[in-house]
């Protein structure tokens, strides 16, 4: 009789443990910040007729759940350019103040080293970013988008001809926007090349 009780206790607290793992589990994944929950947050507001506080609050808490994203959601949210459905109707002040907080920590670094390289490697890099992006871009569309090329031709030249940081300092709010991912993509390049011999 005691053997059997100690075993019922025995499963009923394996059973607990395991919905407290679950219930842990579920609680986590949805603190976790995605893509579709930012693009859910946009089409809640009607961000064109948000004035003063209200308007100020809404671009940081879009800020804010941008910044939470990993490079994968953000970069599906990018390519898919819901982002432009607020950002279009943007002042130029608030387009300046939202790109700044919302490119990558260290993004200014990153151009930096960039212009550090020799020409052949950065031309590599250019390459293999647009390849990617393009990537991306190709199986937003197959999923239903309605994207153009990630980056103009014109934009593009210019990336390659023109020192990235010269360039990116004299754009407009517009072509900060556009040049965002491939700002990101090149990063991430730039950081997965670093972290490479440490991960063998």
């Amino acid at each position: 009789m005691h053997q059997r009780r100690f075993l019922i206790g025995a499963v009923v607290a394996i059973v607990g443990i395991w919905l407290l793992a679950m219930a842990g589990h579920w609680y986590l994944e949805n603190l976790k910040m995605t893509a579709d929950k930012v693009r859910a947050y946009m089409g809640s507001v009607d961000f064109g007729n948000l004035t003063g506080d209200a308007r100020a609050r809404a671009i940081r808490k879009l800020e804010d759940d941008l910044n939470s994203l990993s490079y994968e959601e953000r970069q599906k949210l990018r390519m898919q350019h819901t982002i432009r459905l607020w950002f279009d109707e943007m002042t130029e002040a608030e387009r300046s103040q939202f790109l700044e907080a919302t490119l990558p920590t260290g993004f200014k670094q990153m151009i930096n080293a960039y212009q550090q390289m020799p020409e052949d490697k950065r031309r590599r890099l250019i390459d293999s970013t647009m390849k990617n992006l393009q990537k991306a871009n190709n199986q937003a569309q197959a999923n239903g988008g309605t994207n153009g090329p990630p980056l103009s031709p014109e934009l593009e030249a210019k990336v390659r001809t023109i020192g990235l940081d010269t360039f990116y300092s004299q754009s407009s709010a517009e072509t900060k926007a556009e040049l965002a991912p491939v700002l990101e993509e090149l990063q991430h390049q730039m950081e997965t090349e670093r972290a490479g011999p440490h991960q063998q």
